[in-house]
């Protein structure tokens, strides 16, 4: 029946955007959607059609069929009354003039039930269909692009708040997620007639190759002779590395695009060889139906399609809506006024109209509050201030105590550090007699800087004990990690201090484009900026200046966005750098030998533009994405 196709069509795309294939993955956010799961279901399976029933109160499919057949006898009854004409028009309505034969009368009220059931079919299947036009419509590989529909054509509109120039883009109300914030080890469980199996892909080194290699794009690479297979709890362990391929590798794989399925292509064989547990290399053998797009393809096997989803979920990028429940429910208003309420239905049967427009409405809020919830947690693991992995101090020999100056002159690795860097050798002299690094050295060189990271914490520990305040001799931060969660992290220490930011964003050309999966190429690099330079501006003082450097490629779009966060009044100038005499040759045949430094200003008072010549002392902060 037409409504069970649009139904099964339906849940083919909820079943995506749950993301059911992956909910026996036990990790991060997957671990949500395990324990959701039954609930998922039981809502595509019964809830979904139940709800729509209970709205039109649908007869069966075999009433219906009886329904049919009694007016087809009651028909043939009509007829033989009325022997000298038709009683029945061409179209199955009774005609006027035998409206008061009994025969005719039941056959009228016989039709007038089918023709309801018929138009309730159609509208079941109407409830579907437009569920499936809502919902897939923001839907794209995986996120969700806050695309406005306007009118039945493929067109877009543009949400407009009579701003003097608009400047809008795709991913505007969405945080750019880097593949590095998302974990890194990967694992999923199997049922068997045996038990639960659990198995993992483990990242044990991400360096880049010394030898060989060639091309600039890393790749996971199985070890397939060091699976492990725990039997006492059943637990697979397949290791992985993300490098440079080697010279031969490229030859045989490829440098770039599909290289990473022809690895995967190639050790898959080895892998399963190296599972011991039959019924586990069974399971991981079995064809798996969601493992290609395309209908005529051969389906992958289920280790093959995780492989899949292991290397794609580190290294693609994605996004997070920073509302998806607020803009869905906005745009469902949208939808159901320019979509699914017409002129005529005014004319029409619209309490008809109403009853399906409210089942819906209903059904389309229970599946937004649940994608909202997901997004909603995702978002808040995204702001959630990240922990700092590791402190390491800089501090110069004449401010480390003298106690702890025999401790410094033990650790080799100093040592050899100062060697490299400065290229210190004592000389010999009534001190010194043998020229080696010792006290009397150190108080010759005050400045030599003593590194924390080459020392055991209980020595670091005993160092900023001895020096006290902390900040009051600290000279310099140096914060190493992706710059939102690094600028996020200063908000409550910085804030409204920074004098001066100095911004290298990626310049998104050719050699250094954003990796996003979807391919916004512009929209995905202006969601990455947006988002850092916010939190940006909020480190800035009232009297502080900010410089962007870009070159030709995105340097429109950035001047814009810098309006949008700045305000167009705060802008100071463009200065143009000359960097490179030969210049850097671009695809379209010219060669740029300049960049770009955008100044703008916290404020547009006179101290913050006039502050560049200033001398005074201030904090400066340089990000570097």
């Amino acid at each position: 029946m037409q409504h069970y196709e649009s139904l099964h069509r339906l849940k083919e795309l909820f079943r995506e955007l749950f993301q059911l294939d992956t909910a026996d993955l036990d990790f991060g956010l997957y671990r949500l959607f395990r324990l959701k799961r039954t609930e998922i279901e039981a809502f595509l399976d019964k809830q979904l059609p139940a709800e729509v029933d209970r709205a039109f109160e649908t007869m069966t499919g075999d009433e219906q069929g009886r329904l049919k057949k009694r007016v087809e006898e009651l028909a043939k009854q009509a007829r033989d009354v009325v022997i000298d004409d038709d009683p029945i028009l061409p179209d199955g309505e009774p005609k006027p003039k035998y409206a008061k034969i009994k025969p005719v009368q039941e056959y009228a009220a016989a039709l007038k039930r089918l023709q309801a059931a018929e138009v309730t079919e159609t509208q079941r299947a109407e409830v579907f269909n437009h569920l499936y036009a809502f919902f897939s419509r923001y839907y794209d590989a995986g996120d969700f692009i806050p695309r406005r529909f306007f009118g039945a054509r493929p067109a877009y509109s543009v949400p407009y708040n009579g701003e003097e120039v608009l400047f809008h883009w795709a991913n505007r109300d969405q945080y750019y997620v880097k593949s590095g914030e998302a974990f890194r080890d990967y694992a999923f469980t199997l049922n068997t007639l045996k038990g639960e199996y659990h198995v993992r892909f483990k990242l044990v080194e991400a360096t880049t190759s010394k030898d060989n290699t060639k091309g600039d794009t890393r790749f996971f690479f199985p070890r397939p002779y060091e699976v492990v297979f725990d039997k006492t709890i059943r637990i697979l362990t397949i290791p992985f590395e993300y490098r440079l391929p080697t010279e031969s590798e490229v030859t045989r794989y490829g440098a770039k695009g599909k290289a990473q399925e022809a690895i995967l292509d190639a050790f898959e064989g080895k892998i399963l060889d190296g599972v011991s547990d039959t019924m586990l290399k069974s399971c991981l053998a079995e064809p798996s139906p969601t493992g290609r797009e395309k209908e005529d393809e051969t389906p992958l096997t289920l280790l093959r399609r995780r492989l899949t989803h292991f290397t794609k979920k580190n290294t693609a990028d994605f996004f997070v809506h920073k509302n998806l429940g607020v803009f869905l429910r906005q745009e469902l208003e949208f939808f159901i006024r320019d979509q699914i309420v017409h002129e005529a239905d005014l004319e029409g049967d619209f309490e008809s109209k109403r009853r399906m427009l409210r089942v819906c409405r209903k059904l389309a809020e229970t599946v937004i509050t649940f994608l909202a919830q997901v997004e909603d947690a995702q978002k808040r693991l995204f702001e959630k201030k990240k922990f700092v992995f590791r402190t390491d101090y800089l501090v110069p020999i004449q401010n480390v105590p003298r106690e702890l100056w025999k401790e410094v002159l033990a650790k080799k690795a100093q040592l050899e550090e100062w060697k490299q860097l400065f290229s210190l050798e004592p000389k010999s002299d009534l001190f010194n007699l043998k020229g080696k690094l010792n006290e009397h050295a150190l108080q010759g060189h005050p400045t030599l800087v003593v590194d924390t990271r080459h020392f055991p914490p209980d020595f670091t520990a005993r160092l900023l004990e001895a020096i006290g305040d902390l900040d009051e001799w600290t000279d310099g931060v140096l914060i190493h990690g992706e710059s939102f969660q690094a600028l996020n992290l200063m908000q409550a220490g910085y804030r409204e201090k920074v004098k001066c930011i100095y911004i290298d964003p990626p310049y998104n050309t050719f050699a250094t484009k954003i990796l996003y999966k979807n391919e916004y190429e512009h929209s995905s690099w202006l969601a990455l900026l947006e988002n850092s330079l916010l939190l940006a501006k909020g480190l800035l003082s009232d009297d502080a200046v900010t410089c962007t450097t870009i070159d030709d490629y995105e340097l429109h779009r950035l001047l814009f966005v810098l309006n949008c966060v700045y305000g167009a009044e705060n802008y100071l100038a463009t200065a143009v750098i000359r960097n490179n005499p030969s210049g850097r040759s671009t695809v379209k045949g010219f060669s740029i030998n300049h960049e770009y430094g955008l100044f703008f200003s916290r404020s547009s008072t006179e101290a913050a533009v006039g502050y560049m010549p200033h001398t005074e002392a201030g904090t400066s902060l340089r990000l570097h994405h």
